[in-house]
């Protein structure tokens, strides 16, 4: 088998990164904003190791979390409902939003938004919809904040920066916390506001030590080791 070629752009940058330290979380966002040379604006992505096993109910780990910079990006949310669910949803800035149709635009493989939300009463029309929807998790589910009553709020927080995030078989959560064009003290709000949902949202069955390593990096950069304790002393 041959080996992975290793761009000459990437092994300067994995040059500039010491992977004996632990770098404190400012010093760190400051090194990967300096390094990223991508040609497109990058993601700012962190991924935290934490002590669980999700193949036990009890340390299976999904929440969601508003960033208060937001995300860098613009969010599609359609919603399906009925009545005047649809007209709140509108007035809130939804990019789609009504019933029968939107369930008919999904089942021929028109989808046209980054987050459904769904109302409870219509949870049994749209279940024949998880086949499409599941593998690209967009499936709404209670705990992703996006099957709710409560439409104008779950429209406002994900058009201004919520995310769902889920830690995977191997017990390490990824997600997305900004831009490389984010200011640093916006992007250490962002990571802070992640830190403190992920404690909050600990599993039950979490035993021992919980976290384990956190590493940040930009779509096409090398990863940095955050010492854990910095960000845990960030006051906001």
């Amino acid at each position: 088998m041959s080996k992975m070629r290793v761009s000459r752009r990437l092994k300067n940058l994995f040059s500039l990164v010491d992977n004996n330290k632990q770098y404190d979380m400012y010093e760190a966002l400051n090194l990967l904003q300096q390094i990223s040379s991508a040609k497109f604006i990058e993601t700012v992505e962190a991924h935290f190791s934490l002590g669980l096993d999700p193949k036990y109910a009890d340390q299976q780990l999904r929440a969601t979390v508003i960033l208060p910079k937001g995300t860098g990006k613009s969010v599609r949310v359609a919603v399906i409902g009925k009545g005047d669910k649809i007209s709140e949803a509108l007035s809130v800035g939804a990019d789609l939003a009504g019933s029968e149709e939107i369930i008919e635009q999904i089942l021929q493989g028109k989808i046209n938004f980054d987050k459904l939300i769904a109302t409870p009463d219509v949870m049994p029309m749209i279940a024949k919809l998880g086949r499409i929807l599941g593998p690209r998790g967009l499936m709404p589910s209670p705990k992703a904040g996006t099957v709710t009553n409560d439409v104008l709020n779950a429209v406002k927080e994900f058009k201004l920066g919520k995310l769902e995030y889920r830690v995977d078989k191997t017990g390490i959560v990824h997600i997305g916390f900004g831009k490389v064009n984010f200011s640093t003290e916006d992007l250490v709000c962002n990571l802070v506001a992640v830190k403190e949902s992920l404690d909050r949202n600990r599993p039950s069955g979490s035993k021992g030590k919980y976290w384990k390593t956190c590493y940040i990096c930009s779509t096409m950069g090398p990863s940095i080791l955050i010492d854990i304790n910095s960000i845990k002393e960030i006051e906001r």
